[in-house]
């Protein structure tokens, strides 16, 4: 850890992710302060024991210049440093001509104190940023980080960093691919709704592309790996965590801009306060100028002028906020977007994959007058598990789960686009859409063509059985996020989708949400988000997971993703990112940017309340040395524990 720099103005075993940050021992972290103060301490109780070595020529100066060396070297490098890259105004320039100055006019304890006492604002400084580092990787460690290899005959667990460009991994059912690369495989079935937007998982064969990202869905697969692990989604929201802090808030820029003016401006003041009694004297003979005195003023001016609790706790405030989010599984790639998302008034969803799972069940079992619901389950069930289909397995499980076992069935035929043809006992079985039904001329009601949901329609030889209804399910806390966002005064709420129109209404009369769009490909969501953009009272936010959602996430004002099975693509675009794919969680982000916001401006009036009241102080005289370093280093440190304090209090 470097010290004072952080002001800018002033085998079969899993593999472990190792730790982005060490833990550094006490000592080493605290060892200077803990020399100052204790040579700081005890210089104060010779003197005040009166000890008469103490009192010889040069033992006073040189035992407080050494409680002073070890806080006060690596801010004058800091200075000098400065100095030669042309910003002369520093803080830590400011810095260092009070505490000399202080040693000038003969108060050591004084100089010392201001310089530990910043050090200890530094420390507390390095501490929080620190801790909120390391609540961003914490969380972006529990994404996947490890990969099976196969090297001859052997198995072996590996981070995914160790593996190479044409090494053969292999994926389990559920499991998510760790690296980009092609099937070796005949066939098999991946959920690729984080990829694409879309709720219907496909079947991918041999020498197919498949990403970092798809879930395998029904048998283990080999992959041959053609990305080297530093082009996957992980390696590049590390990438964004680590340059989070260049996205500066406007606060944090107007800041640095004031410091640039106000530094060189105090200085110049604290010039004045020594020159103008000075020529003051020299037109008045009876006003008795003394150096040592207005040099005192002018240096007290100088340490409580010094916007330490500004330059500090704003970036400190806008981190603490970045981390607190990032321990409830929010990600915020820099503090701008944590002051944008205060504005947002329309929230706009994704729906699959966002608000709803992505995943088929079946919903609903109708069977024909003649038939009953066991044996409709059974006669489907018994075609469709010859199926790699994502609705085929939705069925095979349901009628597991029901406890109804199939019979056999021969010359199961395929007709792409329809459905399934077998036999059972000389009975030809149909399980498929309506299109199937109608081109074995086959009598259906013709209710189901206007059924919301996917169905998959039975017939036993030429007379129809009954249909089952399947979709896709809304996620648990979909109703929660909606709610969440009405308590906090969003009434503009919305729903686009690539899905039926019909399938869209019926998710958002669910959720209570009156604007829902399907039918809508990438272009149309576009279109929908520029024209919400022509209203410029319109502040949007979009929640996407799918590549497809990735112009819109960049159109929109904040663009919030779903990370946690969410696309590459997506990942990169968005401002926010939610690593838990809960849609909830986009009412606690904006919580955390109102929070976080609400702290920044009570540090910034705390700041410069107390400095403008100890500036007048001082230069009136006032105000001591002391008194000018704790109101100095005071203000910071409530500051700096103010700025803590969000991610306590952001649960």
């Amino acid at each position: 850890m470097k010290q004072y720099a952080s002001c800018g103005c002033c085998a079969d075993k899993k593999a472990q992710p190792t730790s982005v940050l060490k833990k550094s021992g006490f000592i080493r972290d605290y060892w200077r302060v803990l020399l100052s103060l204790l040579l700081l301490l005890g210089g104060i109780m010779l003197n005040a024991m009166d000890m008469a070595f103490f009192r010889e020529n040069y033992v006073a100066l040189t035992w407080y210049f050494l409680a002073y060396f070890p806080v006060g070297l690596p801010v004058i490098k800091e200075a000098w440093e400065s100095i030669f890259r042309k910003d002369y105004f520093s803080e830590f320039t400011l810095m260092s001509v009070a505490t000399l100055g202080a040693f000038y006019i003969g108060e050591y304890p004084e100089g010392v104190a201001v310089m530990l006492f910043y050090a200890v604002g530094e420390l507390f400084q390095d501490k929080a940023v620190d801790k909120a580092k390391r609540n961003i990787r914490a969380l972006l460690d529990v994404r996947p980080e490890r990969a099976v290899v196969v090297r001859g005959d052997v198995l072996i667990v590996e981070e995914p960093q160790r593996v190479q460009v044409d090494e053969v991994i292999e994926v389990k059912p559920g499991e998510r691919v760790p690296l980009d690369g092609v099937m070796l495989n005949d066939v098999a079935a991946f959920n690729t709704a984080a990829l694409t937007g879309e709720s219907v998982p496909r079947n991918i064969r041999e020498g197919g592309e498949v990403l970092a990202g798809m879930i395998v869905t029904d048998k283990v697969v080999r992959i041959r790996v053609t990305k080297p692990f530093d082009k996957s989604a992980l390696a590049r929201i590390l990438e964004l965590v680590q340059n989070a802090s260049g996205r500066k808030a406007p606060a944090e820029l107007f800041i640095r801009k004031f410091a640039r003016i106000y530094t060189p401006v105090v200085i110049g003041l604290a010039v004045l306060i020594v020159s103008l009694p000075f020529l003051y004297s020299l037109v008045n003979t009876q006003f008795v100028f003394t150096f040592d005195n207005w040099l005192y003023r002018a240096l007290v001016f100088l340490v409580i002028s010094c916007p330490c609790a500004l330059v500090v706790s704003i970036p400190l405030g806008y981190f603490g906020g970045i981390g607190a989010a990032s321990r409830l599984g929010v990600l915020f790639k820099g503090g701008n977007y944590l002051d944008a998302i205060t504005q947002i008034n329309t929230v706009v969803f994704d729906k699959t994959g966002t608000l709803t799972r992505g995943t088929f069940e079946v919903q609903l079992c109708k069977p024909a007058p003649k038939f009953s619901e066991q044996e409709l389950i059974r006669w489907v069930a018994s075609v469709e598990r010859n199926s790699t289909h994502p609705i085929a397995k939705a069925i095979e499980r349901y009628a597991k789960d029901q406890k109804i076992e199939p019979v056999a069935v021969a010359g199961v035929t395929e007709i792409a686009g329809h459905g399934l043809v077998a036999e059972a006992d000389g009975v030809r079985v149909l399980a498929g859409n309506t299109r199937l039904l109608s081109r074995f001329d086959i009598d259906f009601p013709e209710e189901l063509l206007a059924v919301r949901d996917t169905i998959v329609v039975c017939a036993l030889g030429d007379e129809y059985a009954g249909y089952l209804s399947l979709s896709d399910r809304l996620k648990e806390d979909a109703f929660t996020a909606v709610e969440d966002l009405r308590a906090l005064n969003i009434r503009n709420i919305q729903i686009l989708s690539g899905d039926k129109q019909r399938i869209v209404t019926n998710f958002a009369e669910k959720l209570g949400v009156t604007q829902a769009y399907g039918d809508l490909l990438p272009d149309g969501k576009v279109k929908h988000i520029e024209e919400l953009r022509r209203n410029p009272e319109n502040r949007i936010a979009f929640v996407g997971d799918g590549i497809n959602d990735a112009p819109v996430l960049a159109l929109s004002h904040v663009g919030i993703a779903m990370g946690g099975l969410g696309s590459d693509a997506a990942i990169e675009t968005a401002d926010v990112v939610i690593q838990t794919d809960q849609p909830s969680k986009v009412a606690i982000a904006i919580k955390v940017g109102k929070q976080t916001r609400r702290i920044i401006w009570q540090n910034i009036s705390l700041a410069f309340g107390v400095t403008l009241l100890v500036l007048i102080l001082g230069a009136g005289g006032m105000a001591t040395l002391w008194e000018a370093v704790f109101a100095d280093v005071g203000v910071t440190l409530i500051a700096i524990l103010n700025a803590v304090r969000i991610q306590k209090m952001i649960k």
